[in-house]
Order: structure tokens, then sequence, then C-alpha cells
């Protein structure tokens, strides 16, 4: 791979670090009712999540394969839905996904971007 390349899917990774802490960051302190009725942070942090998936297209797959511990087609397949609004949006499970799965992810990509940055790896 080129370094070019290399450079591109680390700036992805980082930016899915960034995006996943402002959704934390937004989100801190309320609680599901209070997000639903926020319409700034909601929007803020639905773009956020909108990122997360996008910038997750841009992992190459032989990165995405050798790292299945992180959920890569969910975190896609829900790129897809909120973009396109599939049969609305489930503020349960927009709010599970804010409360549950972007805490968990966090440590999962930092540790891919750890791993990436020794030296010999990407």
């Amino acid at each position: 791979m080129s370094d070019n390349f290399q450079r591109e899917w680390h700036f992805y990774l980082s930016d899915m670090i960034e995006f996943a802490e402002k959704v934390l960051t937004y989100t801190k302190g309320l609680d599901q009712a209070g997000f639903v009725e926020n319409e700034l942070t909601y929007d803020a942090t639905l773009r956020n999540l909108e990122l997360i998936g996008e910038a997750a297209t841009h992992i190459p797959s032989e990165v995405r394969n050798a790292h299945p511990e992180i959920p890569w087609r969910m975190i896609i397949a829900t790129r897809n839905r909120l973009i396109h609004g599939y049969l609305g949006i489930d503020d349960d499970t927009l709010w599970s996904i804010i409360q549950d799965d972007v805490p968990e992810l966090l440590p999962l990509l930092g540790a891919l971007r750890a791993e990436a940055a020794k030296p010999g790896k990407g």
C-alpha cells in the first residue's frame, strides 16, 4: 500500500473516534426524553452517527476483515438507515446506540489506531 493510502484510512479512523466522542459529549447528562426534546442536540448527534458510518466505509476491507471485533457492517448499516430515514428513526434504538454501542466502540477504535501507529504496521 502506498503511504497516501495509509494516511487516508488512518485519517478516517481518527475521524470515527472524533465523531464518537462528539456523540458522547453532546448527550452527556441527558436522558432519552431530554435528548429527543433538544432538536439541536438530536440533529448534531444524528449527524455524527452518520459520519461514523461514512468514515467506516473508507476503511480498507483488509483492515475491516482483520478486525472483526469492530462491528463494521452494523456501523455502515446504521449510517445507511439514518441517512435514508428508512421507516423513520426509532428513538429507543437511537438512544441504545448512543448509550451502549458508541461507548463500546471507542476503545476498539482506539486500540486499532494504536496498533496501526506501531512501527512496521500499516
